[in-house]
Protein backbone atom coordinates (compact mmCIF):
# COMPACT_ATOMS: atom_id res chain seq x y z
CA UNK A 1 0.00 0.00 0.00
CA UNK A 2 1.38 3.41 -0.75
CA UNK A 3 2.43 5.41 2.04
CA UNK A 4 0.21 9.20 2.00
CA UNK A 5 1.17 12.02 4.42
CA UNK A 6 -0.96 13.99 5.07
CA UNK A 7 0.11 17.59 6.79
CA UNK A 8 -2.14 20.43 8.36
CA UNK A 9 0.05 24.02 9.17
CA UNK A 10 -1.30 26.51 11.81
CA UNK A 11 -1.21 29.86 11.50
CA UNK A 12 2.29 30.81 12.96
CA UNK A 13 3.72 29.33 9.33
CA UNK A 14 0.75 31.30 7.41
CA UNK A 15 1.90 34.04 8.92
CA UNK A 16 5.01 34.43 8.80
CA UNK A 17 6.68 34.53 5.04
CA UNK A 18 10.02 33.19 6.13
CA UNK A 19 8.58 30.23 8.27
CA UNK A 20 6.31 29.50 5.36
CA UNK A 21 8.78 29.53 2.79
CA UNK A 22 11.20 27.33 4.89
CA UNK A 23 8.06 24.61 5.23
CA UNK A 24 6.79 24.41 1.75
CA UNK A 25 11.14 23.84 0.93
CA UNK A 26 10.69 20.60 3.66
CA UNK A 27 7.54 19.56 2.13
CA UNK A 28 8.56 19.26 -1.09
CA UNK A 29 11.71 17.27 0.08
CA UNK A 30 8.98 14.94 1.77
CA UNK A 31 8.90 11.78 -0.60
CA UNK A 32 5.91 10.17 -1.83
CA UNK A 33 2.34 10.99 -2.17
CA UNK A 34 1.30 14.16 -0.12
CA UNK A 35 -2.14 16.62 0.80
CA UNK A 36 -1.67 19.77 2.49
CA UNK A 37 -4.46 21.51 4.81
CA UNK A 38 -4.36 24.97 5.74
CA UNK A 39 -6.65 27.42 7.54
CA UNK A 40 -6.27 31.20 7.91
CA UNK A 41 -7.84 33.26 10.68
CA UNK A 42 -5.45 35.56 11.30
CA UNK A 43 -5.35 36.71 7.97
CA UNK A 44 -8.78 36.86 7.49
CA UNK A 45 -9.91 38.70 10.73
CA UNK A 46 -6.98 41.62 9.76
CA UNK A 47 -8.31 41.50 6.12
CA UNK A 48 -12.01 41.78 7.47
CA UNK A 49 -11.18 44.48 9.39
CA UNK A 50 -9.57 46.63 6.86
CA UNK A 51 -12.88 46.30 5.09
CA UNK A 52 -14.65 47.12 8.22
CA UNK A 53 -15.97 43.86 9.29
CA UNK A 54 -15.30 42.91 12.85
CA UNK A 55 -14.75 39.01 13.59
CA UNK A 56 -17.29 37.71 16.16
CA UNK A 57 -15.67 34.44 18.40
CA UNK A 58 -17.33 32.79 20.89
CA UNK A 59 -15.11 30.20 23.18
CA UNK A 60 -12.17 30.50 20.27
CA UNK A 61 -14.77 29.41 17.60
CA UNK A 62 -15.77 31.78 14.91
CA UNK A 63 -18.90 32.99 13.84
CA UNK A 64 -19.15 33.18 10.30
CA UNK A 65 -22.30 35.84 9.22
CA UNK A 66 -22.55 36.07 5.29
CA UNK A 67 -20.00 38.74 5.52
CA UNK A 68 -17.72 36.73 7.22
CA UNK A 69 -18.30 33.88 4.90
CA UNK A 70 -16.92 36.38 1.55
CA UNK A 71 -13.86 37.46 3.24
CA UNK A 72 -12.64 33.94 4.49
CA UNK A 73 -13.55 32.50 1.20
CA UNK A 74 -11.52 35.09 -0.76
CA UNK A 75 -9.19 34.89 2.25
CA UNK A 76 -8.67 31.06 2.53
CA UNK A 77 -9.27 29.52 -0.80
CA UNK A 78 -7.95 32.86 -3.30
CA UNK A 79 -5.24 34.94 -1.03
CA UNK A 80 -3.43 32.07 1.00
CA UNK A 81 -4.40 29.15 -0.89
CA UNK A 82 -2.99 30.14 -4.48
CA UNK A 83 0.39 31.83 -2.81
CA UNK A 84 0.72 28.16 -0.95
CA UNK A 85 0.32 26.47 -4.60
CA UNK A 86 2.53 29.42 -6.43
CA UNK A 87 5.44 28.57 -3.84
CA UNK A 88 5.25 24.90 -4.47
CA UNK A 89 5.40 25.17 -7.98
CA UNK A 90 8.38 27.24 -7.49
CA UNK A 91 10.06 24.03 -5.47
CA UNK A 92 8.96 21.77 -7.54
CA UNK A 93 5.80 20.28 -5.72
CA UNK A 94 2.84 19.87 -8.35
CA UNK A 95 0.01 21.46 -6.40
CA UNK A 96 -3.15 21.58 -7.15
CA UNK A 97 -5.33 24.16 -4.77
CA UNK A 98 -8.56 23.18 -3.76
CA UNK A 99 -11.70 23.66 -1.63
CA UNK A 100 -14.17 20.72 -0.62
CA UNK A 101 -16.57 21.65 -3.01
CA UNK A 102 -14.00 21.19 -5.95
CA UNK A 103 -14.44 17.81 -7.53
CA UNK A 104 -16.98 17.26 -4.83
CA UNK A 105 -14.17 16.75 -2.65
CA UNK A 106 -15.46 17.24 1.01
CA UNK A 107 -19.00 17.97 1.84
CA UNK A 108 -20.79 18.97 4.98
CA UNK A 109 -23.49 19.83 7.21
CA UNK A 110 -24.53 23.56 8.54
CA UNK A 111 -23.74 23.45 12.12
CA UNK A 112 -27.21 23.48 13.50
CA UNK A 113 -28.06 26.17 16.10
CA UNK A 114 -28.44 24.86 19.88
CA UNK A 115 -27.27 27.53 22.16
CA UNK A 116 -25.18 29.65 19.28
CA UNK A 117 -25.83 30.11 15.99
CA UNK A 118 -22.17 30.27 14.50
CA UNK A 119 -24.07 31.08 11.11
CA UNK A 120 -21.99 29.11 7.86
CA UNK A 121 -20.19 26.93 9.69
CA UNK A 122 -19.66 23.11 8.20
CA UNK A 123 -19.44 19.96 10.38
CA UNK A 124 -18.03 17.09 8.73
CA UNK A 125 -19.25 13.52 9.22
CA UNK A 126 -18.50 9.92 8.31
CA UNK A 127 -19.54 10.41 4.72
CA UNK A 128 -18.23 13.53 3.80
CA UNK A 129 -14.86 12.61 2.18
CA UNK A 130 -14.98 11.40 -1.12
CA UNK A 131 -11.79 9.39 -1.32
CA UNK A 132 -12.46 7.99 -4.60
CA UNK A 133 -12.21 11.70 -6.64
CA UNK A 134 -9.38 12.86 -4.37
CA UNK A 135 -7.33 9.24 -5.03
CA UNK A 136 -7.42 10.23 -8.48
CA UNK A 137 -5.35 13.47 -8.62
CA UNK A 138 -2.81 12.02 -5.82
CA UNK A 139 -2.28 8.97 -8.37
CA UNK A 140 -1.85 11.08 -11.00
CA UNK A 141 0.94 12.96 -9.29
CA UNK A 142 -0.31 16.06 -7.86
CA UNK A 143 -0.48 16.78 -4.43
CA UNK A 144 -3.81 18.81 -3.17
CA UNK A 145 -3.36 21.80 -0.63
CA UNK A 146 -7.29 22.04 0.49
CA UNK A 147 -8.07 25.19 2.74
CA UNK A 148 -10.98 25.34 5.52
CA UNK A 149 -13.50 25.44 3.02
CA UNK A 150 -16.09 22.78 2.19
CA UNK A 151 -19.86 22.98 0.61
CA UNK A 152 -23.03 21.33 1.49
CA UNK A 153 -24.30 19.94 -1.88
CA UNK A 154 -26.80 22.50 -2.59
CA UNK A 155 -25.19 25.26 -3.64
CA UNK A 156 -23.36 26.89 0.01
CA UNK A 157 -19.93 27.10 0.83
CA UNK A 158 -19.00 26.42 4.45
CA UNK A 159 -16.14 27.35 6.98
CA UNK A 160 -14.82 24.21 8.43
CA UNK A 161 -11.88 23.62 11.02
CA UNK A 162 -8.69 22.53 9.06
CA UNK A 163 -7.51 20.26 11.95
CA UNK A 164 -10.99 18.76 11.68
CA UNK A 165 -10.56 18.40 7.46
CA UNK A 166 -7.39 16.71 8.11
CA UNK A 167 -8.57 14.13 10.47
CA UNK A 168 -11.66 13.39 8.33
CA UNK A 169 -9.02 13.24 4.91
CA UNK A 170 -6.66 10.72 6.68
CA UNK A 171 -9.38 8.60 8.33
CA UNK A 172 -11.03 8.34 4.77
CA UNK A 173 -8.07 7.70 2.94
CA UNK A 174 -6.73 5.28 4.73
CA UNK A 175 -8.38 2.36 3.35
CA UNK A 176 -6.39 3.73 -0.14
CA UNK A 177 -3.35 4.23 1.52
CA UNK A 178 -0.71 3.76 4.83
CA UNK A 179 -1.59 7.16 5.77
CA UNK A 180 0.14 9.26 8.44
CA UNK A 181 -1.38 12.54 9.88
CA UNK A 182 0.79 15.38 10.96
CA UNK A 183 -0.17 18.48 12.74
CA UNK A 184 2.26 21.26 12.46
CA UNK A 185 2.01 24.24 15.31
CA UNK A 186 4.25 26.08 17.65
CA UNK A 187 5.71 23.79 19.89
CA UNK A 188 8.26 20.97 19.38
CA UNK A 189 5.33 18.19 20.15
CA UNK A 190 3.30 16.99 23.39
CA UNK A 191 5.68 18.03 26.13
CA UNK A 192 6.25 16.83 30.18
CA UNK A 193 6.76 20.40 30.68
CA UNK A 194 4.83 22.81 28.78
CA UNK A 195 7.52 25.83 29.50
CA UNK A 196 10.34 23.21 28.55
CA UNK A 197 10.60 22.48 24.52
CA UNK A 198 13.28 20.31 25.53
CA UNK A 199 11.18 18.13 27.55
CA UNK A 200 9.76 16.75 24.47
CA UNK A 201 7.36 12.86 24.75
CA UNK A 202 8.93 11.29 21.73
CA UNK A 203 6.48 8.42 20.98
CA UNK A 204 2.93 7.68 22.69
CA UNK A 205 1.27 4.90 22.63
CA UNK A 206 -2.95 4.24 23.97
CA UNK A 207 -1.52 2.70 27.36
CA UNK A 208 1.30 5.66 27.90
CA UNK A 209 -1.48 8.26 26.95
CA UNK A 210 -3.80 7.13 29.57
CA UNK A 211 -1.19 7.17 32.47
CA UNK A 212 -0.14 10.72 31.69
CA UNK A 213 -3.76 11.82 31.85
CA UNK A 214 -3.94 10.26 34.88
CA UNK A 215 -0.73 11.92 36.19
CA UNK A 216 -2.20 15.52 34.78
CA UNK A 217 1.17 15.78 32.16
CA UNK A 218 -1.47 15.89 29.72
CA UNK A 219 -4.33 18.66 30.08
CA UNK A 220 -7.07 20.98 29.00
CA UNK A 221 -5.97 22.16 25.48
CA UNK A 222 -4.14 19.50 24.23
CA UNK A 223 -6.67 16.20 25.47
CA UNK A 224 -9.27 16.88 22.41
CA UNK A 225 -6.09 16.78 20.07
CA UNK A 226 -5.03 13.76 21.51
CA UNK A 227 -8.36 11.96 21.89
CA UNK A 228 -8.90 12.66 18.39
CA UNK A 229 -5.32 11.66 17.14
CA UNK A 230 -6.20 8.02 18.81
CA UNK A 231 -9.43 8.01 17.34
CA UNK A 232 -8.22 8.21 14.02
CA UNK A 233 -5.25 5.33 14.97
CA UNK A 234 -7.85 2.98 15.85
CA UNK A 235 -9.69 3.73 12.64
CA UNK A 236 -6.91 2.81 10.12
CA UNK A 237 -4.27 5.70 10.19
CA UNK A 238 -1.29 4.10 10.81
CA UNK A 239 0.47 7.17 13.18
CA UNK A 240 -0.10 10.65 14.08
CA UNK A 241 2.86 13.36 14.69
CA UNK A 242 2.74 16.36 16.55
CA UNK A 243 5.38 18.95 15.74
CA UNK A 244 6.93 22.24 15.05
CA UNK A 245 6.81 23.33 11.59
CA UNK A 246 10.10 24.41 11.55
CA UNK A 247 11.10 20.97 11.89
CA UNK A 248 9.08 18.98 9.32
CA UNK A 249 12.62 18.31 7.38
CA UNK A 250 13.59 15.97 10.02
CA UNK A 251 10.75 13.73 9.48
CA UNK A 252 12.15 12.50 6.03
CA UNK A 253 14.64 10.00 8.78
CA UNK A 254 11.36 9.32 10.52
CA UNK A 255 13.35 10.45 13.75
CA UNK A 256 13.95 13.34 15.33
CA UNK A 257 10.10 15.16 14.60
CA UNK A 258 7.80 15.70 17.15
CA UNK A 259 5.70 13.17 19.22
CA UNK A 260 4.61 9.87 17.37
CA UNK A 261 1.29 8.50 18.10
CA UNK A 262 0.89 5.13 17.37
CA UNK A 263 -1.05 1.90 18.29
Amino acid sequence: MQALHIIKIGGNVIDNSENLHRFLKDFTALEGAKILVHGGGKVATQIGESMGIEAQMVDGRRITDIDTLRIVTMVYAGLINKNIVAQLQCYGTNAIGLTGADGDFIRAKKRPVKTIDYGFVGDINDDSINPANISKLIDAGFSPVFCALTHDGEGQMLNTNADTIASALALALSGLYETTLVYCFEKKGVLMDVDDDDSLIREINPERYEQLKAEKIIHSGMLPKLDNAFTAISCGVKAVIIGHSDDLGNLKNEQGFGTRLSK
